[in-house]
């Protein structure tokens, strides 16, 4: 399945925590559910222009409530990709934020 980096990365992830890991070399992004380790580190190389060492990834199971009786879905799943770059590369986008 080949897909388009820039259809791979959804979206960074900012928050506190992924700012702290930035300081490690670091990044937190949104991915697409389909893609592999492999596509999202080919995406990030590609669209940052930076060597990835590690992609490590989360699968979050969609959240549902309740209405009445039935289930409803509040939140759908998503997968987020936790990506390591070599000391003395940084991606610019997170800088500064």
């Amino acid at each position: 399945m080949e897909m388009n980096p820039y259809k791979i990365i959804v979206r960074p992830v900012i928050t506190e925590k992924s700012n702290l890991a930035a300081e490690f070399g670091q990044y937190t992004f949104l991915v697409d559910r389909r893609a592999n380790k492999v596509q999202i580190a080919e995406a990030i190389s590609y669209i940052f222009d930076v060597d990835v060492i590690k992609v490590r990834v989360m699968n979050r199971p969609a959240k549902f409530g309740r209405w009445g009786r039935k289930r409803v879905k509040r939140q759908p799943a998503e997968k987020k990709a936790i990506v390591t770059l070599p000391p003395g590369q940084r991606i610019e986008a997170f800088e500064g934020i």
